[in-house]
């Protein structure tokens, strides 16, 4: 469990307010919008009204006593700036800011921020890449450089082994687990045969998963 202050109540600060408390974490959010944070009361227990680029409310949250602080300020990005930089200042141990814009990223970074999610630009990216290729069936991003790619059972492999197909020395990728009827199997042995029926959890860099599924 960890403790979490969010900054900023609109959608993407509800959701990851929402989803961190729905697996046990305590939150705290801080929003200046009186109405906005009425309208998250039902959601969210712990709200505090006030202005997050105000030194004093910041300094009485005791923000150093967090696991994680996140600026979900979207709409303006001179607050989300001054306040990630202000978090740093007060010692916050990690913080993850949002953008929208690459050079909003770069600054973001430069100023404090440990993490910037882009999450339009990413969301873009991850329906892009599943949905055009017909061999992909979902996509995690880990780095710029590896991911997580759900696909089908390239072609020629059904029936071969794990150990046969060489899979990891031939295709420089690993095979983290399959997939059949909805349920995962993680790990599977060298010895597994692979089924038309199943898909496959590889992690690879993605020229090494284009040429596997050319």
């Amino acid at each position: 469990m960890k403790s979490v202050l969010i900054i900023g109540l609109g959608r993407f600060g509800r959701h990851m307010a929402q989803k961190l408390l729905e697996d046990g974490n305590e939150v705290l959010a801080v929003e200046k919008n009186e109405e906005r944070a009425d309208n998250a009361v039902s959601l969210i227990r712990d709200i505090e009204i006030g202005d997050a680029t105000n030194e004093d409310f910041i300094r009485s949250l005791g923000v150093d006593n967090f696991d994680m602080c996140v600026v979900a300020i979207g709409d303006n990005f001179q607050t989300a700036l001054e306040v990630t930089v202000l978090l740093k200042d007060m010692g916050s141990k990690f913080v993850i800011a949002r953008a929208s814009r690459d050079v909003h990223k770069k600054l973001l970074l430069r100023n404090g921020a440990d993490h910037v999610v882009y999450a339009e630009r990413e969301m873009a990216e991850r329906l892009a890449i599943k949905y055009g290729d017909n061999n992909i069936r979902d996509y995690i991003e880990l780095s710029p450089e590896y991911s997580i790619y759900e696909i089908a059972v390239p072609t020629g492999w059904c029936g071969k082994s794990i150990l046969e197909k060489n899979v990891r020395s031939k295709y420089h990728v690993s095979i983290l687990a399959t997939k059949k009827d909805g349920k995962i199997h993680p790990l599977p042995h060298p010895d597994h045969v692979f089924v038309p029926e199943e898909t496959l959890m590889v992690l690879g860099d993605r020229d090494h998963i284009r040429q596997l599924l050319k």
